[in-house]
């Protein structure tokens, strides 16, 4: 393994940290600008990414979407992951701005991926591609903002899907409480409680069923931002 090869692990691994750490902040956050301290009192709208690693999202899940492919033959897999979620009690943003800031919360994560994937966009169109010669400074920040621009809209991607657990699942349940269509949403709680999302994460990684909720999707909105 040479030199760029540890530097493209390291800005992968670094786009992570920033993706899904400001992911979960960002729920947070805006759960507080509604009056909910939960996850302000928990520590959890610190930007040390510690407190919101989750063994399974934050560590096993990358390494396996990223290096068994290279096992494999493939160059390298996506990376993709997530956060320990920040502690929310939504009824007290339901109390204080109504279904419409529970939606708010619950898309939030997304609204910062899609951001901040814009922001990689605008810099790579414009930042030269390094050599060797301007230094691994320079090769590593290319890298990283490759990285930046995939990692986030994979998890934005992702995140919009109706998966129990899932940010998307969210933000309908509280829109059909909002429409008083209670019984979507009690299916949507019921498979979230049953712990249903994790089952159907797994299947979506290990089948050809991501070619066409991930990774199609993906391909599109990285044509439209960078085009």
């Amino acid at each position: 393994m040479d030199s760029i090869d540890l530097l493209k692990i390291a800005g992968a691994a670094l786009a992570l940290i920033v993706a899904i750490v400001g992911h979960e902040i960002m729920h947070g956050w805006v759960a507080y600008k509604y009056g909910d301290r939960t996850a302000k009192d928990a520590g959890r709208l610190s930007v040390n990414p510690l407190v919101h690693v989750d063994l399974f999202g934050t560590i096993l899940v990358p390494l396996m979407t990223y290096f068994i492919p290279v096992l494999l033959g493939a160059e390298s897999g996506f990376l993709f992951g997530w956060a320990k979620p920040v502690p929310i009690n939504m009824q007290t943003v339901i109390e204080r701005g109504g279904y419409s800031a529970a939606m708010q919360v619950s898309l939030a994560g997304i609204v910062y991926n899609f951001v901040l994937a814009a922001v990689a966009a605008s810099l790579l169109v414009t930042l030269p591609e390094p050599t060797e010669a301007t230094g691994l400074l320079a090769i590593f920040f290319y890298i990283f903002v490759i990285k930046l621009l995939l990692v986030n809209v994979v998890l934005a991607v992702f995140n919009l899907l109706p998966i129990p657990q899932f940010d998307g699942a969210h933000f309908i349940m509280y829109l059909s409480m909002q429409l008083r269509q209670n019984a979507i949403a009690e299916f949507f709680y019921k498979l979230e409680q049953r712990g249903y999302g994790m089952i159907i994460v797994i299947i979506i990684l290990v089948t050809p069923i991501k070619d066409y909720v991930l990774i199609m999707p993906v391909q599109a909105i990285l044509k439209l931002l960078l085009s």
